[in-house]
């Protein structure tokens, strides 16, 4: 006769058992390899927007896709350990994409309690540190964001903090006026989301101390340590 089959192993019991959390890691390494697709137009709510981009990339040519996925993993092991169910929106299974309307979908139908989209931007050189980006309030087409505006601004005020505990990394000396949160209204992640949401830019790729850190697994790995306890924080575990 045959052995019975292994069982899967249990998920970790932990102060998030029962949670469920969306990591989006930004962008896709193979989107600049199918422009046609990602240029299409999707409807934000506000107004339409490309798909997708091919995101930034430090003057070496590492890709944002590539940091933004390995840090969604190392989050996606620490919430893990402390028993919260991960999904990510994409884990590099798929030639592009997914479009950002579908990343919102995505999160509302996990009914996920919280979600991070993680990126790292691409502004100029001598601009450094992070910032998180909150929903704006916004109803129009398929938008409203009234009910996520303030668990949102929670959810990226821990966040935040804990970012800049877990990495030594200073608040955006470009944008935010030292906060670290800036408010925006033109991103289809956000206006679509009926799930507590917001977006991390790690730091800036183009610029080369931050560029240094980003490229640092060490650095990637307390990174993802700051996304974790911020989403910990928020979910009260």
């Amino acid at each position: 006769s045959t052995p019975p089959a292994p069982q899967p192993a249990a998920p970790a019991k932990g102060p998030l058992t029962g949670r469920t959390v969306v990591i989006d890691p930004g962008h896709n390494t193979g989107n600049f390899k199918h422009g046609r697709e990602i240029d299409q137009q999707v409807d934000i709510g506000t107004n339409r927007k490309e798909c997708d981009t091919t995101g930034t990339t430090t003057n070496s040519g590492y890709m944002e896709a590539e940091f933004s996925l390995d840090v969604s993993h190392r989050a996606r092991a620490l919430l893990e350990a402390k028993g919260a169910k991960v999904v990510l929106t994409h884990d590099g299974d798929r030639p592009w994409g997914p479009c950002i309307d579908e990343r919102a979908r995505i999160g509302n139908q996990a009914a996920a309690d919280a979600v991070v989209s993680v990126h790292a931007d691409g502004a100029s050189a001598g601009n450094r540190g992070f910032h998180v980006i909150l929903p704006a309030r916004v109803k129009a087409g398929a938008a409203d964001t009234a009910k996520i505006v303030g668990p949102s601004r929670d959810l990226g005020e821990r966040i935040a903090s804990n970012f800049a505990r877990a990495t030594g990394s200073s608040p955006a000396n470009y944008l935010g006026s030292g906060t670290g949160l800036v408010v925006r209204d033109d991103l289809g992640g956000l206006n679509l989301s009926t799930r507590p949401k917001v977006f991390l830019e790690c730091g800036n790729m183009r610029d080369e101390k931050d560029a240094a850190q980003l490229m640092s697994p060490e650095w990637r790995q307390k990174a993802a340590q700051g996304i974790a306890d911020g989403i910990t924080g928020f979910l009260g575990g």
